[in-house]
């Protein structure tokens, strides 16, 4: 089975005016990025992935920040609304900021909705990883079995703090909460090296491999280095739609070894590829038996 775990929910319930249209050029090196989508054009678009795990990022500046034409207060609204529409095949993580007075409550209340993990992205949401509210909130979710997916290293936004999504982060984080799933977004990029090194040390914290195959060099030297410091298990496969397709991904991590034919430099093992194309994150997350038939 193929379980995507990386996807944001689509923009729209029906087809996108065009007046809402937005194309972003730099997102990708091969060609635009067309953030705004319906849900039919999600089921075109993600029909290679067996299971997707959706969400957005709640932020108060949505369209500035991620693209999305929605604010805040509608972003797990809009993630329940649409696994709904498809339960045996969509699973939903909510969304919350750990400084919103009220983050309990919407959490709460994004539980009763069906959404049964929490997507967050501290640089984009501007709240330090490491503060007190955070942890408060990552003691919250570690009780309650909700694995966190946190955007980890790089962003196109001239706005998001790197420091809040360096690798090392979450290295402080599984110290204090062990107990806690945690998926490192994007395999850390550009810092795999060390995504890699706090995925091998706490046995709760995973990567995904989503976005690290459209950059070649990098997708082959973080393959690489998983294989080398033997954590090709600990990688969770992704494609973050809509940059990506999960079809994409996977053409694109089997196309890994490309960059180095005919040299002299180590392959990726097939058998590993392979292994993260197929990998069970629902076990890995805690998630068995919420498929709803």
């Amino acid at each position: 089975m193929i379980i995507d775990v990386h996807n944001h929910t689509p923009t729209h319930q029906d087809a996108v005016p065009d007046d809402e249209r937005l194309v972003y050029e730099s997102w990708r090196s091969d060609r635009p990025v067309v953030t705004t989508n319906s849900w039919a054009d999600y089921d075109e678009q993600q029909v290679a992935a067996d299971v997707t795990i959706v969400f957005n990022i709640a932020v108060d500046d949505p369209l500035a920040a991620t693209g999305l034409p929605y604010p805040p207060e509608r972003t797990n609204d809009a993630t329940a609304e649409f696994v709904k529409d498809a339960p045996d095949k969509r699973i939903g993580f909510m969304s919350v900021n750990p400084l919103w007075p009220h983050v309990f409550d919407e959490t709460e209340r994004s539980r009763d909705l069906g959404l049964v993990g929490v997507k967050l992205g501290p640089n984009y949401q501007n709240f330090d990883p490491l503060s007190d509210e955070a942890c408060a909130f990552y003691a919250y979710c570690e009780r309650a079995g909700l694995p966190i997916l946190f955007h980890q290293g790089t962003s196109p936004i001239q706005s998001a703090p790197l420091r809040y999504t360096h690798p090392l982060v979450m290295d402080d984080i599984a110290l204090r909460f062990p107990e806690l799933r945690v998926v490192m977004a994007h395999l850390g990029h550009p810092f795999v090296r060390e995504t890699v090194a706090v995925i091998r040390k706490h046995p709760h914290v995973y990567a995904d491999v989503s976005s690290i195959y459209l950059r070649p060099w990098l997708c082959w030297e973080a393959l690489t280095f998983a294989s080398e410091w033997g954590v090709p298990h600990k990688l969770l496969f992704g494609s973050d739609y809509p940059i990506a397709t999960s079809a994409e991904a996977m053409a694109g991590l089997r196309r890994v070894n490309d960059i180095v034919e005919g040299t002299k430099l180590p392959r990726v093992p097939d058998e590993h590829i392979e292994q993260i194309i197929s990998a069970d994150a629902l076990g890995a997350l805690g998630l068995e038996g919420v498929l709803k038939a």
